[in-house]
């Protein structure tokens, strides 16, 4: 009999639903943020949204004055590079370990996904295409299985699409798609050095 799919806790529907408003600039850099206000906000109760807070205190994207405020961290580009470095070296990786082990049905979503990046980035419909290539990338996560390496990936890439995502435009979109084609036809030739050179490449254009 399958196994029930786990109802996620309200913590992690907080989290989830804050970070996103955080990415995607709802709550602004430097933005003041109240648990109550939040906790109406998200129609939910105080504690879960005080436990989502702290998790993404951790994640770096607020940070907490005892016995003043709560905000959103301010853009910091130095935090931003830290943050995009790490992730260039995990992308590696993972592209350089998953190269060898790609399905077919693999390449597949990897092309479907690029279709929708490049669609989206000609419409300059931001959070169609970040969506694109998360799904994109994640095909290699998947298929890596490296749980150090999307533990990593899940905790830095927030920070870095804040930035990702102010500077996005249709050009950079087309350009990265045209990349994204060379990632999967290096995974395609199975060839692990292409694959991991061709991400250094995507993440340095970042």
């Amino acid at each position: 009999m399958p196994t029930a799919a786990r109802k996620p806790l309200l913590r992690e529907v907080a989290t989830e639903r804050l970070r996103d408003a955080i990415v995607a600039g709802e709550l602004a850099p430097g933005e003041v943020v109240k648990d109550a206000q939040l906790a109406q906000r998200l129609g939910m109760t105080v504690a879960p949204v005080r436990d989502a807070l702290a998790r993404l205190a951790d994640e770096g994207l607020v940070e907490s004055k005892p016995q003043s405020h709560t905000r959103v961290t301010p853009l910091v580009l130095r935090t931003v590079r830290d943050a995009l470095a790490v992730l260039q070296v995990v992308h590696e990786l993972v592209a350089r370990e998953a190269a060898d082990l790609v399905t077919e049905a693999d390449l597949t979503a990897m092309r479907t996904a690029n279709a929708r990046f490049r669609a989206a980035a000609a419409a300059d419909d931001v959070e169609a295409a970040v969506a694109a290539d998360d799904e994109l990338h994640g095909v290699l996560v998947d298929r890596c299985g490296n749980r150090a390496a999307r533990a990593t990936i899940a905790r830095w890439t927030p920070l870095v699409r804040r930035i990702e995502r102010r500077r996005f435009t249709p050009t950079h979109g087309a350009e990265s798609a045209d990349r994204h084609d060379e990632l999967i036809a290096a995974c395609a030739a199975h060839d692990p050095d292409a694959a991991a050179a061709i991400t250094r490449t995507i993440w340095a254009s970042i």
